[in-house]
C-alpha cells in the first residue's frame, strides 16, 4: 500500500504548473508550494505537470527546480518527478557512472525488482541513455557479484504465487551441499538458484531450508559469502520472503548511529512511496518500537524533513 496522499478532487495540471511557475518566481522560492503539490501528485499527475509547464513557460521543469532548490531537497524532489521505471533506471544510471561508483544502490534496485520491472527498467535506460544496463553492469562489477547481476536482470521468472513442493524440497537440499555442507562454496549454485526462481518459490525453499537444517538461509549466506555478492543475495531472498521488512531495515541503517546517509533514504522513501511504504512502516514500527515518521523526523530537518514526511504520511 502507498502512503502518497493526492486531493480528494481531480486537480488541475495546468493550474499546478501555474502555482509552480508562480512559487520560482521573484526573488527566493516557496518551497512550500512546491512542496504541497508535488509531493501530494501521483506519477501520472506529476507527469501532465512537466508537460504543461513545458508547453506554458518553454522551460523543462526538472531544470527550473536544479536552479530554484539545492541540497538534499533538491535531490529528493529530482528523484520524485519520474514515473517509477523512469526513475529505476536514472538511479541505475547515476549508480555506475561517473566518479562514485554506488553498486550498494545498483545491486538494491536490481535485485528487489520484479521480472517484469527489470525488463521495463532495462527499455528505459537503453532508450535514455543509449547504452545497454548490461553493458555498465559489466564495466563496474567483478566476479560472483557481476555474475548474480547479469544473470538476475537476464532471466524471465515466473511471477505467481504457485510452487512446485518437490523442487522446493531438491533447491534447499542443493543449497545445503553447495554451502554449509561442504568446505568452501558453490557460488555457482546459489546464482542458478537465486536467479532463476520465481520469489514465491525462493521464500519456500527459504522455509524448507530451515525446517530441514534448523538453520535460516539467510544466515547460511551469511557464512557462506561476503561483500556485494552477499549483498545482492540477501537482497534477493529478503524481497521474496518480505520487501517492507527488508526496505524497514534498510531505512533503519540509513538512520542509525552518527550521521545519516541521506542518499539512501531519500532513494527508498521515493521509490516506495507509490508502492509499499505503508507495510514498510508497519515493519519499522514493529522491529524498533517508534514509527518511521518519528526516525525521519528526528534525522532531517527544514522543507527536506516536510518532503520527505509529505511522501512517507503522517500515520
Amino acid at each position: 500500500m502507498a502512503t502518497l496522499t493526492v486531493p480528494p478532487m481531480p486537480t488541475s495540471p495546468r493550474q499546478d504548473a501555474v502555482d509552480l511557475y508562480k512559487a520560482f518566481k521573484g526573488i527566493g522560492c516557496d518551497k512550500s508550494t512546491v512542496i504541497n503539490i508535488l509531493a501530494h501528485r501521483d506519477s501520472t499527475q506529476r507527469a501532465l505537470i512537466q508537460q504543461e509547464y513545458r508547453s506554458m513557460y518553454s522551460e523543462d521543469l526538472l531544470n527550473r527546480i536544479k536552479s530554484e532548490l539545492s541540497g538534499h531537497l533538491e535531490d529528493a524532489v529530482l528523484l520524485w518527478l519520474p514515473d517509477p521505471a523512469t526513475r529505476d533506471a536514472l538511479i541505475l544510471k547515476q549508480a555506475l557512472s561517473g566518479d562514485r561508483i554506488d553498486l550498494t544502490a545498483a545491486t538494491e534496485i536490481i535485485c528487489s525488482r520484479t521480472p517484469s520491472q527489470i525488463q521495463t527498467i532495462k527499455q528505459i535506460y537503453h532508450g535514455r541513455y543509449h547504452s545497454y544496463l548490461e553493458h555498465d553492469i559489466t564495466r563496474h562489477t567483478s566476479g560472483d557479484h557481476q555474475k548474480l547481476l547479469l544473470s538476475y536482470i537476464g532471466v524471465l521468472r515466473y511471477e505467481g504465487p504457485e510452487v512446485d513442493p518437490g523442487m522446493v524440497a531438491r533447491d534447499a537440499k542443493d543449497l545445503y551441499k553447495a554451502g554449509e555442507k561442504r568446505i568452501g562454496t558453490d557460488e555457482n549454485t546459489f546464482i542458478h538458484i537465486f536467479t532463476g526462481r520465481s520469489a514465491a518459490h525462493l521464500a519456500s525453499v527459504s522455509a524448507s531450508y530451515k525446517h530441514a537444517h534448523k538453520r535460516s538461509l539467510t544466515k547460511a549466506v551469511k557464512s557462506e559469502t561476503s561483500g556485494f555478492f552477499e549483498l545482492g543475495l540477501l537482497t534477493i531472498l529478503r524481497c521474496a520472503e518480505n520487501p517492507a521488512k527488508y526496505f524497514a531495515k534498510v531505512l533503519h541503517k540509513a538512520m542509525k548511529g552518527l550521521g545519516t546517509n541521506d542518499t539512501t533514504l531519500i532513494r527508498v522513501v521515493v521509490t516506495r512511496a507509490e508502492m509499499d511504504m505503508q507495510y514498510i512502516k508497519a515493519e519499522y514500527h514493529k522491529k524498533h518500537h517508534k514509527s518511521l515518521v518519528e526516525a525521519i523526523h528526528s534525522e532531517t530537518s527544514g522543507h527536506y524533513r516536510t518532503f520527505l514526511e509529505s511522501l512517507v504520511g503522517s500515520h
